[in-house]
This record gives structure tokens, C-alpha cells and sequence, in this order.
């Protein structure tokens, strides 16, 4: 497993940030992307409105790499 993490930028409600993961992390979010039909910037901000309005004890980062894992375990367990 590769250990480098990627960054990429993006607006969150005219925010620019930059979000730090793992390679392997981007992949299954950008085939959740793929799959939902919007784009990388409108999916992080749907699920960053979701974290928020749940009260998440997890940064952004950290939620990504749960919903990742989340979406995984979805498909291989139906």
C-alpha cells in the first residue's frame, strides 16, 4: 500500500480547502463520484453538510476515509 497522501483542492460552500488522503481512499471516492454523477466538489460538500449536521467528532479527512471504508463494505456485503 502505497503511503503518500494526495491532496486536492476544492470549494466547500466558496471555501477553498485543500484535502490530504491516501491514494487508495481518492480511488474509492472518485468511483463513488463516478457512480452518484456529481462532481468531486459537490459529493465532499454533500457529505461535509452530513458531518456537520450530525455533529461528527471527525475532521473532514477522517470522515472521508469512514465513508471510503463505509462504501467498500457496502459492496462487498451487499
Amino acid at each position: 500500500m502505497n503511503k503518500a497522501l494526495q491532496k486536492r483542492s476544492i470549494s466547500i460552500h466558496t471555501h477553498r480547502t485543500s484535502i490530504a488522503l491516501e491514494v487508495e481512499f481518492w480511488v474509492v471516492i472518485d468511483g463513488a463520484v463516478k457512480a452518484d454523477g456529481r462532481s468531486l466538489a459537490a459529493f465532499i460538500t454533500a457529505l461535509d453538510d452530513e458531518r456537520t449536521a450530525t455533529d461528527s467528532p471527525h475532521g473532514l479527512a477522517s470522515y472521508l476515509r469512514l465513508f471510503a471504508l463505509g462504501y467498500v463494505q457496502a459492496k462487498i456485503l451487499g
